[in-house]
């Protein structure tokens, strides 16, 4: 069946808008903003500059939809490498838990997954626990996500090729695949996605990806420039500065409504800390963001990069999409900007 992604660039910021991409065989449903104004300079930090229009998730991967991929793909299984997509933090960490796991992974008792409700005080507006970003994830576990919605997002689509060729792959560095078509952000696509300004190749970069130069507080809602961190050490959810073991502190994803990036994507500063495809130590891959426990300071552009070793359990992530090359149309329209068609091969989404 065909498959298409259509979206318009509007004249005014050239910003092509990327909405949900739907299937009736695909299990989950990506939202994604695009992020234009290509060949845009890099800043200070020496992040950002991008030679392409690019789709990035609006949202932080949820726990609902990570639940659904392990239910999908690591049922029945021995290989440790599916095993360890979950991980025990996932369960026991009530600070960010998220998925509970039962069954022996046999075919007479497979492994079930379930979503943890929240626990202590629950946020005002909360309504669905799955709606909360997955955390406690490897960089691994990230890029076989990336890997199956590349591949469908389907029963049996391969966690193993793609976007990254891992083949029961757990350490090392792999990289994205030349024709991946959703895959893990580099560190500047997720940097540019995070603080450009928007409007321009030389738009400039704010400071924090609240659209703001001025630090960012923690009111849960739709008032500007607020995220899920801790603010004169405060905890946002709680407004206490005591860390309690019960209490879960993940907010959902866009629940700070009115501090949307200058592209409109949610959490990319607080919540929870992002893997990208950056490499940025040795052997380390990106770590980007921060998350509900860190000061508001540290989602700053420039404390925002940081680096992990890629088999921890680091935090969570957000897809990244282009089309592909081949397949796609610019059409342009007097006065209107352009109408951005791209056609999606059978077995891609």
């Amino acid at each position: 069946m065909k498959r298409f992604l259509k979206a318009l660039l509007l004249p005014a910021t050239l910003s092509l808008l990327l909405g949900s991409i739907a299937h009736a065989q695909m299990l989950v449903s990506i939202d994604t903003v695009a992020v234009g104004d290509a060949g845009n300079a890099a800043d200070a930090t020496g992040y950002g500059a991008v030679d392409h229009v690019y789709g990035i998730g609006k949202y932080e991967v949820t726990i609902g939809q990570y639940n659904t991929f392990l239910n999908s793909v690591a049922s029945v299984t021995s290989a440790s490498y599916i095993v360890d997509l979950w991980r025990p933090w996932m369960q026991t960490s009530l600070y960010m838990a998220g998925i509970s796991r039962s069954g022996s992974g046999t075919v007479l008792d497979p492994y079930r997954y379930s979503v943890i409700g929240p626990s202590g005080v629950t946020p005002p507006g909360a309504s669905s626990p799955g709606n909360r970003p997955i955390a406690e994830v490897s960089w691994f576990g990230a890029a076989r996500f990336a890997n199956w919605v590349n591949n469908g997002a389907t029963n049996g689509a391969s966690t193993e090729t793609g976007a990254y060729t891992l083949n029961g792959a757990t350490n090392g560095i792999i990289m994205k695949n030349a024709d991946a078509t959703w895959y893990l952000p580099t560190a500047d696509e997720w940097y540019k996605a995070a603080y450009y300004k928007a409007g321009g190749t030389n738009a400039g970069y704010w400071a924090y990806p609240t659209q703001s130069d001025a630090e960012p507080g923690n009111v849960i809602g739709g008032g500007a420039n607020q995220a899920n961190a801790a603010v004169s050490g405060l905890y946002s959810v709680t407004q206490d500065g005591t860390l309690s073991g019960s209490q879960n502190y993940l907010t959902e994803v866009g629940t700070f409504s009115g501090s949307a990036s200058a592209f409109g994507t949610f959490d990319q500063g607080g919540n929870v800390q992002e893997w990208n495809d950056g490499v940025l130590s040795g052997s380390m891959r990106g770590l980007a963001g921060s998350g509900f426990y860190n000061a508001n300071t540290f989602m700053a552009s420039s404390n925002s990069m940081s680096h992990l070793e890629p088999n921890s359990s680091g935090g969570g992530f957000r897809l990244a999409t282009v089309p592909e090359p081949t397949s796609c149309a610019l059409l342009l329209m007097a006065g209107a900007g352009a109408l951005f068609v791209c056609r999606r091969r059978k077995n891609s989404l």
